[in-house]
């Protein structure tokens, strides 16, 4: 059995996409060249000169007083100033939106500390608000992993789901082999998905569409949600489909603690109703008995005999830290204007010993005013740890010491150079 879509159908839901930092930014430009249909775009970034790259229609720099249009370095209180500073701005590119995605590739200065304050004024203005991000693959070094996962937390306070890829997983789902020249491309793309799996549910005509209450009854308030991707061809393809979107590693924990789930569909438009209603029941099947589990299917004729299947799970009850592994011992909240100038390294950059102290000790300030203790402060700079704390940063090419992770356009420069340095030495 095959079935047409309802053409007339229009949903009249507005969605914009804001893409925050140069993660962010570029998952907006693959999201337009994807052609996702009723979403507007908006990128967001400290960095002129990057956001002339962008495709979206609307461009926004923050901060400029701030940065002066050159970026937030890689420093998240920076980023957070930035919007602060253009809160006026980004409340007019959110007016009149019923559900804004806040995108951002987290680790970095502008996305990790300008996404949180873009998703708190979306949430300030009753808005449907879900965060899509990834955090980094392990090569780009621990402290851009222990600021990601701070600006992570930051960010959940003002999101009503907030879906998180795990870069270092896509080396398990990808059919591509990951090279440091496509593995950002390939975080991109799986962001791109996630946002075009739930908003096609809404806007792109199809045998079953959802509503906006739909996806608001499983999306809203529902904490850290999980994406799981399958596809499949063949004579079994809507159950295999269906199989590896369950199993997932993009899906940190089993869906059966889901009290709520999204399931998208995608095939061509010859694909029978008994294999799309199939994907769903092994779905159902394995979700809690009480999810309140909503579905819908959409038409691509460029995949022929492919059907692809996205999971999103939310309503995880006492799971939400296993989504987010803890930082480390400093808190987050004890800062009240921002999560990120807790962080001495933020302050003191020029200073990799004094950074990595200041990341193991919970309360460096107090410690240091204690007369009792002066012989334990002495002793910390003499302490080999503090000798090696840049190594344990992993700043490999990192000379001026701000930063413990590089761009990717830096790593492929710096890796060519290394290898044009190993032919010479071969020779």
């Amino acid at each position: 059995m095959t079935f047409e879509p309802d053409n007339s159908f229009e949903s009249g839901v507005v969605i914009r996409v804001i893409g925050v930092g140069g993660g962010g930014n570029n998952a907006v430009n693959r999201m337009i060249a994807a052609n996702i249909r009723g979403v507007e775009f908006v990128a967001v970034n400290t960095d002129r000169q990057a956001l002339r790259k962008s495709d979206a229609s609307t461009q926004m720099v923050i901060g400029e007083k701030i940065t002066r249009g050159f970026g937030a370095g890689a420093n998240p209180e920076i980023g957070a100033r930035s919007a602060e500073e253009s809160i006026d701005e980004i409340k007019k590119v959110l007016q009149g939106a019923d559900m804004v995605f806040v995108t951002a590739g987290m680790g970095g200065g502008t996305g990790t500390g300008a996404a949180p304050i873009v998703a708190r004024v979306a949430h300030e203005m009753g808005i449907l608000t879900i965060g899509i991000i990834t955090k980094p693959f392990s090569f780009e070094g621990k402290r851009r992993m222990e600021q990601a996962e701070r600006g992570i937390k930051e960010l959940r306070q003002y999101v009503d789901s907030l879906v998180i890829i795990p870069n270092e997983k896509l080396k398990e789902v990808s059919d591509t082999r990951i090279t440091l020249g496509n593995a950002f491309e390939i975080a991109d793309d799986v962001l791109r998905r996630g946002v075009q799996s739930i908003s096609e549910l809404i806007n792109v005509p199809g045998y079953i569409n959802l509503d906006f209450a739909d996806v608001t009854s499983v999306m809203k308030n529902a904490g850290y949600a999980h994406m799981g991707v399958g596809g499949a061809t063949g004579a079994d393809k809507a159950e295999l489909a269906a199989k590896a979107a369950i199993s997932s590693p993009l899906l940190e924990t089993s869906i059966h603690g889901a009290r709520g789930i999204l399931i998208s569909v995608t095939a061509s438009h010859d694909v029978g109703l008994e294999e799309v209603e199939l994907a769903s029941s092994l779905i159902s099947q394995q979700a809690h008995p009480d999810a309140n589990v909503i579905w819908g299917l959409a038409f691509d004729d460029n995949l022929d005999d492919e059907i692809r299947v996205t999971i999103i799970a939310t309503g995880f009850e006492n799971k939400e830290e296993s989504a987010v592994p803890p930082a480390s011992a400093t808190s987050v909240s004890a800062v009240k204007d921002s999560p990120f100038a807790a962080r001495s390294s933020f302050q003191a950059p020029a200073a990799p010993a004094p950074v990595m102290e200041a990341e193991l000790v919970t309360e460096p300030e107090e410690a240091l005013a204690q007369e009792p203790i002066a012989p334990v402060v002495e002793e910390v700079p003499a302490a080999p740890a503090a000798q090696e704390a840049p190594a344990v940063h992993a700043p490999k090419y990192d000379t001026a010491g701000e930063d413990s992770s590089i761009s990717e356009d830096d790593f492929d420069t710096i890796m060519s150079i290394f290898k044009n340095r190993a032919r010479r030495d071969r020779r």
